[in-house]
């Protein structure tokens, strides 16, 4: 099993930055995949930004060039460092892992990006 404990969002104006840490139960080099997600309210659940035990690293196109994933292992933490946030970055941002074969969601953290 994996439990996962997000934290780090809060209220931003249009332009500015914000960090989120994911902190994982265990050696975020042995889960499979993991990642970002966020939900808006009305709209679906979408992909963020993730990264997989082979070095791969994926993102959205609406955040690419302005969000960066990263880990740190000694920490068994992933960061989402958001820069030059945009009133549509407004979501609940979810830490997701995949690890064995199941998947596993932090509890959510609230980001709002208003002037």
């Amino acid at each position: 099993q994996v439990q996962l404990v997000e934290s780090g969002g809060g209220l931003v104006q249009p332009g500015g930055s914000l960090r989120l840490s994911c902190s994982a139960s265990r050696s975020i080099f042995s889960i499979n995949a993991m990642g970002w997600y966020r939900q808006a309210p009305g709209k679906e659940r979408e992909l963020v930004a993730h990264f997989t035990s082979f070095g791969s690293t994926n993102y959205a196109g609406s955040v690419k060039g302005r969000f960066t994933i990263s880990g740190d292992n000694a920490k068994n933490t992933v960061y989402l460092q958001m820069n030059s946030l945009k009133p549509e970055d407004t979501a609940v941002y979810y830490c997701h892992a995949y690890y064995t074969g199941l998947e596993y969601w932090g509890q959510g953290t609230q980001v709002t990006v208003s002037s």
